[in-house]
C-alpha cells in the first residue's frame, strides 16, 4: 500500500467533506430558511405603519410611557444603556443575563419594595410602589426580571393589569384593549409547552393603530 496514495486519498476525502459541510450544507440551510421562513431567518423584524424597522419580535424593548403597555423589568435595561454612562450599573451582568440576586439580598428587596432615605437622591422607588402609584396591580412578571433580561413577552394578566392606565391616557374603551390583548396573545407551543404570553412590541404596534403614535 502506497503511503503517497493514502495521503492523497485522505486529502481528497477532507476536501470533499469540507465542501459538503462548510459550503453546500450551509448554503442549503440558508436557502431553505429564506424560502420557507424568510421572516424568521432575517431576525423576525417588525415594522411600523411607515415600513420602518423598529425591532425584533424575539428581543424585548423598554416601554415606560403611560401610553404604552410596559415591558417586563430588565437587569440590563434591554441592553440599551450606554457603557460610558452606566451609573445604575445595568450592564454589570453583561449584555444579557439575570441579576443572580438571592431572595435574601438587600439590593433585590430595595429594587422591589423601595428604600427610603433622608436624601431623596439616595432613595430607591421600588417596583411595587411604582406600579401601585400608576394604578397597576403588581404581577410577578411586572416585578421580577427575566433570566435573559431580553424577554419580549409578559403574561396576559400583566397586560390586563395595565388596561385602566392606558384606557385613561389614550381615551380608549377597556374592551378595545382587551380585544387587542387577546389578538396578540401567543398560545402554548403545540398547545403543550410553555405558557401563553403577550409580545409587548407587537401589542404596542397594534395599540398605535387604535390610538395614534406616541407624541
Amino acid at each position: 500500500m502506497s503511503v503517497t496514495r493514502e495521503i492523497s486519498r485522505a486529502i481528497r476525502a477532507t476536501l470533499v467533506l469540507w465542501v459538503l459541510t462548510a459550503i453546500l450544507y450551509p448554503l442549503a440551510m440558508v436557502s431553505v430558511g429564506q424560502i420557507i421562513f424568510p421572516a424568521q431567518a432575517n431576525g423576525s423584524l417588525l415594522t411600523n405603519a411607515q415600513g420602518q424597522v423598529i425591532g425584533s419580535a424575539l428581543i424585548g424593548q423598554p416601554f415606560t410611557s403611560d401610553r404604552y403597555f410596559n415591558s417586563r423589568p430588565s437587569t440590563t435595561n434591554y441592553s440599551t444603556a450606554n457603557p460610558q454612562d452606566d451609573a445604575a450599573r445595568v450592564l454589570q451582568t453583561g449584555i444579557s443575563g439575570a441579576s443572580n440576586l438571592a431572595p435574601s439580598n438587600s439590593a433585590l428587596r430595595d429594587r422591589i419594595l423601595g428604600k427610603p432615605a433622608p436624601d431623596p437622591k439616595q432613595a430607591i422607588v421600588g417596583a411595587i410602589p411604582q406600579l401601585q402609584t400608576a394604578g397597576i396591580t403588581p404581577t410577578a412578571d411586572l416585578v421580577y426580571t427575566s433570566g435573559s433580561s431580553l424577554d419580549p413577552h409578559i403574561t396576559p394578566a400583566a397586560a390586563r393589569a395595565q388596561i385602566p392606565r392606558i384606557a385613561r391616557t389614550r381615551q380608549l374603551q377597556p374592551t378595545q384593549l382587551e380585544q387587542l390583548i387577546t389578538q396578540n396573545t401567543d398560545d402554548r407551543f403545540l398547545g403543550l409547552f410553555g405558557e401563553p404570553g403577550v409580545n409587548v412590541l407587537k401589542l404596542n404596534l397594534a395599540l398605535d393603530g387604535q390610538g395614534g403614535a406616541v407624541r
